[in-house]
């Protein structure tokens, strides 16, 4: 408790002490020696300091695995939603589709359909948008490999 207090009234004298300091600047008196003779804590003198810094070039250590995400499977980049086809707006949709993506090495895709929506617009909705899906491939290590990964997709609408 006793030095929660110190620590106030050391803030407290601290600000004060710098807006006394300012304020003697702004009006042209004569600050204490070593207040402010110096800035640095300027942006420039910042870059300035860095330049004494060696920089390393970018390196890859073989068997330190960088990217997880691509060690476990692909990973997709681009991944639109499907819409409702326009025949079944308004109508009350509780259904779903899974689907197997099967991702080459070279980021080629092949949708294959496990278990189809009851629907065949559902299917067809759902297969049309999912090709447009891009992945990037597989790896193990430093080398691509095909891979795949499992989609559920549900469509449903809001109860009215």
């Amino acid at each position: 408790m006793i030095s929660r207090n110190n620590n106030r009234a050391m803030s407290r004298l601290t600000r004060l002490s710098l807006f006394v300091v300012c304020l003697m600047a702004s009006l042209g008196l004569p600050v204490p020696p070593g207040w402010c003779d110096t800035d640095t804590a300027t942006h420039e003198s910042d870059h300035l300091a860095d330049e004494d810094i060696p920089v390393l070039e970018p390196v890859h250590v073989h068997g330190l695995r960088l990217n997880t995400d691509q060690q476990r499977g692909p990973v997709p980049t681009y991944t639109p939603w499907p819409t409702m086809p326009p025949s079944l707006q308004g109508q009350t949709i509780d259904d779903w589709m899974k689907v197997r993506i099967l991702v080459s090495k070279t980021a080629e895709t092949t949708v294959v359909v496990l278990e189809p929506a009851k629907n065949r617009q559902l299917n067809m909705a759902g297969l049309q948008t999912l090709q447009q899906w891009e992945f990037d491939p597989q790896m193990q290590g430093d080398d691509f490999v095909d891979g795949a990964l499992t989609v559920r997709i549900h469509f449903r609408t809001p109860e009215p």
